[in-house]
């Protein structure tokens, strides 16, 4: 069945991100800097806001952060991993301090990663605290080119993703965990052939699953409608992606 279902995947092709597609979670983000002191309740991460270096709790892909204040409406953090810079996040507070932008820039590739996102205010922070605190909403998100292509190939045995930057997937329908390659969190994914248009992708880090992602091919095979549930913080987003001709 997965061999008859396969043959001439829709799937087959390179696919880029449509960042206007992109449907963000609800839920909001919270942050706090005050008394010196940097919170980012997503992360779970305090961190005093001095500029240097300060270990956090090890995760696949920091174990040091510094924080900055820049001035009163911008915010600069940088992780690392073994020394090495994987994460440099500015974060820009509107002049009405309703609106957030952040600028996250990714080195962990061949080449750096960008992406921005935009938030609304929920809520305010704690009096004399810095601009950036309180819970912010996510409504908007763009990527940089090099970061939106994906080529994907599905067979009798199984399915694969690469993108130009070297990270590549290769795994078979057979429930096992497959590494993903050249990722410096040591990500594993499993895939499943719901039907001929429709992949299930479960992803692991540590041994423990983290996201799920469901790949569904529009009719006409020009499209492809993405649904990425996060395990560790109960959200789930979506966005579209279009064959590359």
């Amino acid at each position: 069945m997965p061999g008859a279902l396969c043959a001439q995947s829709p799937f087959d092709g390179t696919w880029v991100i449509n960042s206007d597609s992109v449907q963000l979670p609800e839920k909001p983000e919270v942050y706090v800097l005050s008394e010196g002191t940097f919170c980012c309740f997503a992360s779970v991460s305090k961190v005093k806001a001095d500029g240097h270096d300060h270990k956090v709790a090890a995760s696949a892909y920091a174990d040091t952060e510094s924080v900055r204040v820049v001035d009163a409406h911008t915010v600069e953090v940088i992780a690392k991993k073994d020394e090495k810079v994987v994460f440099t996040e500015t974060y820009v507070v509107s002049a009405d301090v309703n609106t957030l932008t952040k600028i996250s820039k990714d080195t962990t590739e061949a080449e750096a990663v960008t992406v921005e996102t935009v938030y609304r205010r929920v809520d305010k922070g704690p009096a004399g605290s810095h601009s950036i605190s309180g819970s912010w909403r996510a409504f908007k998100v763009k990527r940089s080119k090099n970061g939106s292509i994906i080529k994907y190939k599905c067979t009798a045995d199984g399915f694969s993703a690469e993108t130009p930057l070297g990270e590549r997937l290769d795994a078979k329908f057979d429930d096992q965990f497959y590494p993903v390659v050249d990722d410096p969190g040591h990500t594993t994914a499993s895939v499943k052939l719901i039907n001929r248009n429709t992949i299930e992708q479960t992803s692991t880090r540590d041994g423990k699953i983290f996201g799920v992602m469901r790949l569904t091919v529009a009719p006409d095979g020009k499209s492809i409608h993405v649904v990425f549930e996060n395990k560790d913080n109960n959200t789930t987003s979506s966005w579209e992606m279009q064959k590359q001709l």
